[in-house]
Order: structure tokens, then sequence, then C-alpha cells
């Protein structure tokens, strides 16, 4: 399964959330690769820590040996880079891609990254992590992955940009990729006794949007997680919203849930 977390608006937990499900799935023995494919690199520091700038060749390499005429192009296996965790592993992102995506749409590499990820065969979930964007990188994952996963912050911009994002997913579907599909809208950072948060939910689910059951609370342990670089299930695992990212990554996987997880 090939995962894209997605959303235009930055700071709503793309990385977060991309990160903290890639590691539960490796945590319950599932082989997981992360995507970075945003050059502000959050995914990578977050799986690799502070030495992520000497970690070795990244997507950054990899895309610019794709704008090359080589005959002996690395294969993307090479690229990938192990996590101090079992199992999960990270294609990390560098600085050099924020100056690759414009020569890389203009020569019409879009349909590279599916082709590279086809060809890791040994993983069982794939996570790709976007920029806040619909850029070249964007629209690569989209055409690469099976399925999008939309974080959304209760507010109103956030609504209104939610129906934008549905309306992209399905011009990528209809263009280029007639399997993606949008698996769910993720409500982040949700406060449940708050009237707004919980009548925008109310609303959204009444217009038949797809919204998941799970919602995800905010704490400031993610900000500590964050800083130790180790994700929710292994530095926190008896957290309240350690339990949150399993019962999200258990209702993604068919799982059924006992009640609301908020």
């Amino acid at each position: 399964m090939r995962r894209v977390v997605f959303n235009q608006k930055g700071g709503v937990g793309k990385s977060t959330i991309s990160c903290n499900l890639a590691a539960i799935a490796a945590h319950r023995g599932r082989r997981t690769l992360v995507v970075d494919l945003d050059p502000q690199m959050n995914s990578s520091r977050y799986l690799l820590g502070p030495e992520v700038e000497k970690t070795g060749p990244g997507l950054g390499e990899f895309f610019n040996e794709m704008l090359s005429f080589k005959f002996n192009r690395r294969p993307v296996g090479e690229f990938v880079h192990e996590t101090p965790l079992p199992g999960l592993y990270v294609l990390p992102a560098n600085r050099e891609m924020e100056f690759l995506q414009d020569k890389l749409g203009a020569k019409y590499k879009i349909f590279k990254l599916r082709d590279a990820l086809d060809s890791l065969m040994d993983f069982d979930e794939i996570f790709i992590d976007t920029p806040p964007a619909m850029n070249f990188y964007t629209r690569s994952a989209l055409i690469a992955a099976s399925a999008v996963l939309i974080p959304f912050d209760c507010d109103d911009f956030s609504r209104q940009a939610l129906y934008q994002l549905i309306q992209d997913v399905g011009e990528i579907r209809e263009d280029h990729n007639p399997h993606l599909r949008v698996e769910g809208v993720v409500v982040n950072q949700f406060q449940p006794r708050a009237r707004l948060p919980q009548r925008l939910v109310d609303e959204l689910t009444a217009e038949g949007l797809p919204l998941l059951k799970t919602r995800l609370s905010s704490s400031v342990r993610i900000r500590e997680s964050h800083d130790q670089a180790t994700p929710m299930i292994h530095l926190f695992p008896n957290h309240k919203i350690t339990a949150q990212f399993e019962a999200l990554w258990d209702e993604l996987n068919g799982v059924t849930l006992e009640a609301d997880t908020v």
C-alpha cells in the first residue's frame, strides 16, 4: 500500500502523521518506507535525527540523476536509508530538491517516482510526505500512490481548502492515475469540547466527505517527539496520542474500532 499524506496548507501535521503511522506499521512487523518529498526535510529529520545532513544520497541525488543521460543510473534502493527503528526506512529529502523541480517538470519526469517505487518490491507499506503545494513533487506522489490521506485542522480556511484538495486529487485520478482515491480526511489537533471543531466535523460529515472516525488531539508530547527524533510509539508508547495514532492505523487497515478515539 502506498499512501500520500497531502495538504496544500502548511502546519497541519503531514510529517507527524506520515512518520507516526509508518513507525506503528514497522512496530507491528510491516517493512515500511517513508518517502520525504518536501525539501524542508521534516520527515527525514524526524526519523534520522540531527545527522540527517550527513546521511548520504537522497532524493535530491536521485532526481538529479533523472536529469542526466547516464546509462549507469543508480537504482532507487541505493538512496534508501535505515532508521534507528527496526523495519523502518526512509528515502530522505535534501535541499537540492528545491532547485530541481522546474527542470524535472520541463523534462516531464513526472512518472519517475512511480517507476522507482514500483521497483521496491520488498516494502509492505510506503508513506509519502509531500510539500505544502501542488507542485512537481506532489503530483509525482499522487501519480505514484493508490491512496491519499488529507490532514485537516478544524477551521474555516482549512475547510475551504479541503474542497479544492479533493478536486485536485480527482483531476490527477482522471488524467494520470485511475487507481488513486481519497482514503480519508484525518481530523488533527481536535478539541472535542470546543464548539467550532465539532460543528465543522458534523457539517463535513453531513456533506458526505470521507472523514475518518479517529481524531488526533494536540499535545506537547508531539513536539517532544520531534525534538527527540523518535516517533510516539517508541518515545511515549502509553500516551493518549500514541493510542490515537494506533487507532488511526487500525482504521486504515480495516481493524474494527470499538469506540470513537478522541
